[in-house]
């Protein structure tokens, strides 16, 4: 009987991480989702996002710098959008709230988090050089939320605290609990901390990459400045300690520009496709 109890417990396990399963627009990879809802991560994503604009020097919409972040992140947005709702892919953006808002912090980084919620540091921004730069980070960090990344990694991890806990996410008792919060502000994008998640997380830069230069191209901005940009990014860490790969969320900037190189006659259809020139 117990043998019989404990197949049965594993065949529910297996059915259900099928059903939990969904594939990323566009890349049509397969990820496991389903044990935090959308609605969830927006909520925990919007309470985050709104206590950190609270405590952070937000740059203001008339300044140049806010104003571009703003300017190219919605024409990005826009661009998106329209491509998910012509592709049946709308239910991606649903219950959305974009904001793109810039902080003054000298950090070089930039992040979006589920819903829509954008943040630049003005330290990025030199590197940038101009919309397009801004555009290829934008378009990277947008990449993360169509992509449900944080969604992702939110599931993976709470898959890891045990199955009584997963079940109560998965059945919708806990919404809001400590654990889930503090499992939260690892995964959204703030103060992402190292552990178990690290290789999905190379994963899935590797694929904001690629789904970003489709983005900013769908926008009208050439995806070619990706390039560029990244190996601006390079030549500013130069001389500046960097943590072993294994230990890094983002891909060796070598191998990142590698990736894009040969991403990118891909990327230039959709930018010629898109009104480019």
């Amino acid at each position: 009987m117990k043998n019989i109890k404990k197949i049965t417990l594993v065949l529910f396990g297996i059915g259900f991480i099928i059903l939990s399963c969904q594939r990323v627009p566009l890349t049509n990879r397969k990820q496991f989702v389903g044990l935090v809802s959308s609605d969830q991560m927006m909520e925990l994503s919007f309470a985050q996002y709104d206590g950190f604009m609270d405590t952070s020097k937000v740059v203001s919409l008339n300044n140049p710098k806010g104003a571009q972040v703003a300017r190219v992140g919605s024409r990005i947005k826009k661009a998106v959008e329209d491509y998910l709702i012509q592709n049946n892919y709308s239910q991606v953006i649903d219950g959305y709230q974009w904001e793109f808002k810039t902080v003054d912090n000298d950090q070089l980084n930039a992040w979006c988090m589920p819903g829509g919620k954008v943040c630049f540091y003005t330290g990025i921004l030199p590197i940038c050089q101009g919309d397009e730069g801004v555009a290829v980070v934008m378009g990277h960090e947008i990449a993360h939320a169509i992509a449900e990344h944080g969604r992702e990694r939110m599931s993976r991890a709470m898959a890891a605290q045990g199955i009584t806990q997963v079940g109560a996410v998965a059945a919708g008792v806990v919404t809001k609990s400590e654990d889930m919060m503090q499992v939260a502000g690892q995964v959204l994008g703030i103060g992402t901390q190292v552990g178990g998640v690290l290789p999905n997380s190379r994963k899935q830069e590797a694929e904001a990459d690629k789904l970003g230069l489709i983005f900013m191209a769908m926008a009208g901005y050439n995806p070619q400045e990706g390039v560029a940009f990244w190996q601006r990014m390079k030549k500013a860490g130069e001389g500046s300690p960097k943590p072993p790969q294994i230990l890094s969320t983002h891909p060796a900037d070598d191998q990142r520009i590698a990736a894009m190189e040969e991403m990118m006659p891909k990327a230039m259809k959709y930018y010629y496709a898109y009104g480019g020139k």
